[in-house]
């Protein structure tokens, strides 16, 4: 287990009540787990900022499998960065509607452009990457 090292901080009494209630929506029983958690969230986000940082990710998408030639479309630009998708899994969510999620590896800017591309393309109706590292 990592050293810990103890810290205060000073926050007026209105966020702290604030803070605490989103701790206790979002499931956490100390305040100093929620800060470690969003501490990291944080750093993550900082780490994409930069286009050559190595990171991780998944990509969600959802579309109609109905669309002319879309699920071949969406397989041939992930077969097109086979180095970036790691994986995909393919879920039927009702007689239209798929769900497919892609893990994906490489650099910050790679990685953006290519959710990107599969999240402008037609057919699809929503999409979203979640950012990862693997630092934090």
């Amino acid at each position: 287990m990592a050293r810990l090292t103890r810290t205060a901080m000073s926050l007026e009494s209105a966020l702290l009540e604030r803070f605490d209630a989103w701790m206790a929506r979002h499931g956490y029983t100390n305040r100093s787990e929620a800060m470690r958690d969003l501490i990291r969230a944080a750093l993550v986000e900082q780490e994409w900022a930069d286009p050559r940082a190595p990171v991780v990710a998944v990509l969600s998408v959802i579309y109609d499998h109905a669309a002319h030639g879309l699920a071949q479309v969406l397989a041939d630009m992930q077969h097109h960065r086979f180095r970036t998708v790691l994986c995909s899994q393919h879920v039927h969510l009702d007689r239209h509607l798929c769900l497919e999620v892609v893990l994906l590896r490489g650099r910050a800017g790679q990685l953006r452009h290519v959710a990107d591309r599969i999240i402008a393309t037609r057919g699809v109706r929503a999409g979203k990457l979640t950012l990862m590292s693997t630092k934090v």
